[in-house]
């Protein structure tokens, strides 16, 4: 038996294992997202906008179901409420407005 083998601990029954890459844990920079949906599915596309950059592109895309979309809104909720019960609550700034004639439209 190898040293890696005698190291992990045994999977329980129902436990997911899941793999993190390196290129992965090192995440992308959002301050935009643009969500849209259809009947079948919520299209989220995260966005990097520059001060003096007319063209941005869009960095990643999440494509989830209409139920995990609202998992992911509950598991955020509870996320900002912890966070902010741990930091003091999180100050929205004003933002100038985004032209959003740009990107996928609603429609499957």
């Amino acid at each position: 038996m190898s040293d890696e083998e005698k190291n992990k601990k045994p999977q329980q029954q129902g436990q997911l294992n899941i793999e993190l890459d390196e290129s992965v844990a090192q995440g992308i920079y959002s301050n935009l997202a643009i969500i849209n949906h259809s009947q079948t599915e919520f299209v989220m596309d995260f966005v990097s906008i520059m001060p003096g950059v007319p063209k941005s592109k869009v960095k990643s895309r999440i494509i989830l179901t209409p139920q995990h979309a609202k998992r992911l809104l509950r598991a955020l909720g509870d996320n900002v409420q912890r966070f902010e019960k741990a930091h003091g609550k999180i100050k929205e700034q004003d933002q100038p407005p985004i032209p959003m004639n740009f990107g996928p439209t609603g429609e499957a």
